[in-house]
């Protein structure tokens, strides 16, 4: 993971200024503009720089990266850190009340009284309504202080939400879902039955793998279950226009796998496992294929897995 760092005092003045060397001669009727400019202009450039700047070097250090990107006569200084998986994966539940990240996903579910927590239901609705042509939707990084922001007005119930999702470069509220499920306190698919999903996965006979996925799946907590089957939805929309976007169902699958599978830190510790290198390396793939099971599976009923229950036990 990369973070990239930017004065806030002098971005709005740069990437306006940036927009007038765009627009040349054109005449044009002042128009109010929104105080989120310069991170949107900042959204559309930042792909640019960041191929620019991330050389080997850049991503082995630890340390802040000081550099000036030159353009149009404007000098944009900024720095940029190298973050490791380990840490950037790390879950820790949060010790507040309210809020939604680092809370339980039944917790918030409750509190709002919905379905699907209120965040997962917008960032959706956004990525779909203007980034779901958008190249690399999910795999390329937003700006961290971006998506900072919108954690922020996510966990305070902020009134102008909305407002500042329509505002924001896309890429930042694809990175506000991650982190939202990144930073649960438990995985989404939970710790109890991460095993079983594991073993589910392996298994080589493809009608007893059919029925031990769909037996996880009935076996999830409700809002668990409901919220994941949107985002699986949602995901599918989004590899149907990869003609486009260049994201395909097992990119998506790389992208989403670990954020919604990986267990806790509790859990690793039980398991002996010491660092988020290890869970890493031996689990991502199977974590991976999992999601990418649920992705290339038809399409899959809360109402008729919910049926199918009684068929079953719900003992795993």
């Amino acid at each position: 993971m990369t973070e990239i760092l930017v004065p806030d005092v002098n971005l709005n003045s740069v990437c306006e200024r940036l927009e007038h060397c765009c627009m040349g001669q054109q005449q044009t009727p002042a128009i109010k503009r929104h105080t989120n400019t310069g991170a949107k202009l900042w959204g559309r450039v930042r792909s640019k720089l960041l191929r620019q700047k991330l050389d080997p070097q850049t991503v082995q250090s630890k340390n802040w990266h000081m550099d000036v990107i030159e353009m149009n006569g404007i000098k944009v200084e900024f720095s940029m850190k190298f973050t490791s998986r380990d840490l950037s994966l790390k879950r820790t539940p949060s010790k507040k009340q309210s809020g939604v990240f680092g809370v339980k996903i039944s917790v918030v579910t409750k509190r709002e009284r919905s379905k699907v927590p209120y965040i997962v239901r917008q960032c959706i609705e956004e990525v779909e309504k203007r980034g779901i042509d958008e190249v690399g939707i999910y795999r390329i990084s937003g700006v961290a202080t971006d998506i900072q922001a919108l954690k922020a007005a996510f966990d305070t119930n902020t009134k102008d939400i909305l407002v500042m999702l329509s505002d924001m470069d896309i890429n930042a509220i694809a990175g506000t879902l991650k982190l939202y499920f990144r930073e649960l306190p438990e995985p989404l698919l939970t710790d109890r039955l991460y095993p079983a999903f594991m073993e589910g996965i392996a298994l080589s006979d493809p009608a007893a793998k059919e029925n031990c996925m769909m037996h996880l799946l009935r076996s999830l907590p409700d809002p668990n279950l409901i919220t994941f089957l949107s985002l699986l939805e949602h995901l599918k929309r989004v590899a149907e226009k990869e003609p486009v976007n260049k994201m395909s169902l097992h990119n998506l699958g790389t992208v989403f796998g670990p954020t919604l599978l990986r267990p806790s830190e509790s859990e690793i510790s039980k398991a002996h496992i010491t660092t988020a290198s290890d869970i890493w390396s031996h689990d991502v793939m199977a974590q991976v294929q999992v999601l990418l099971y649920y992705l290339q599976h038809p399409p899959i009923s809360f109402a008729e897995l919910k049926r199918n229950t009684l068929y079953f036990s719900t003992d795993v």
